[in-house]
């Protein structure tokens, strides 16, 4: 497994083996690997004779300084998880060696995906997240990139990405890790008391209702208040929000179509730690 922290050296190397044959997937991620990742990892590995995990955590889709402060980082516990699946090669850039001189996000048009839901809560995050993507593919310039369900609207804004900047690059979509007990996988769940992590599933718990609910033809209306009145008397669950949305622009919706694809979006604090989940409906 190679490790490369400079743009130079990585695409050095990666030019080579493009111009060898090779096909690249690239997962892009911000280290404390877990289960989630290892499975983006394991369905590039089938569809790709080289993988390459970005490990990088960026500054310019926090909108929280104290968040980016906290953020998890264990670089030395990634490699050695990226060693034994037989990883091929892994970029580990510093702030400086991506951005330069300055920490700025671009602007990008997003077509309003970016201003629903985590769009409302986290300013310019996805300016940040295209920004950095962006710089992730023009110098891995991989065939495939693979991202997880968990961050659904980011995974239509990658895509859409994708069109604006017209990179040759296929996004993948693949599904979401879960826990025995539900828990979508994430680098925050480690920051989770023994109280907190006890009670997180319960967000899961609750969406898979809301699912249940509108195949009994419960209204949006009807599931909506039903899940915020899960969380009203919760002791370490704080619900920030709840919304059924179309999967194709994101919006919300006031009653379901037939033949329109729906997914239930939700957004929770344990404590100081925020947790995102979503399910299609």
């Amino acid at each position: 497994m190679k490790v490369f922290s400079t743009k130079e050296l990585a695409s050095s190397h990666l030019r080579n083996l493009k111009s060898r044959g090779f096909t690249i997937g690239l997962v892009p991620t911000m280290g404390a690997l877990h289960k989630g990742h290892l499975s983006l990892i394991e369905k590039a590995k089938k569809d790709h004779d080289i993988v390459v995990v970005s490990i990088f955590v960026n500054p310019t889709q926090f909108d929280n300084a104290e968040d980016l402060k906290k953020y998890p980082r264990t670089l030395e516990e990634d490699l050695e998880k990226l060693k034994r699946i037989d990883c091929d090669l892994v970029f580990t850039p510093t702030s400086e060696e991506m951005y330069s001189k300055e920490e700025a996000a671009e602007m990008f048009d997003f077509e309003e995906l970016d201003k629903e839901m985590e769009g409302k809560y986290r300013d310019n995050h996805f300016n940040g997240v295209g920004t950095i993507v962006k710089k992730l593919f023009e110098v891995i310039q991989p065939n495939s990139a693979f991202f997880g369900e968990k961050d659904f609207q980011q995974l239509q804004i990658i895509k859409t990405l994708v069109n604006i900047t017209k990179q040759p690059v296929n996004i993948v979509g693949c599904p979401i890790h879960r826990e025995e007990d539900g828990l979508a996988g994430s680098s925050r769940n480690r920051r989770l008391t023994i109280e907190q992590r006890k009670s997180a599933p319960f967000i899961y718990k609750t969406i898979a209702v809301a699912r249940e609910m509108k195949e009994g033809h419960s209204s949006p209306q009807e599931i909506n208040h039903w899940v915020e009145n899960q969380f009203k008397n919760h002791p370490h669950l704080v619900l920030e929000y709840f919304t059924i949305a179309k999967e194709k622009n994101l919006k919300k919706t006031s009653c379901f179509l037939p033949k329109e694809q729906y997914r239930a979006f939700i957004a929770v604090f344990a404590g100081e730690t925020r947790l995102i989940d979503n399910i299609a409906l």
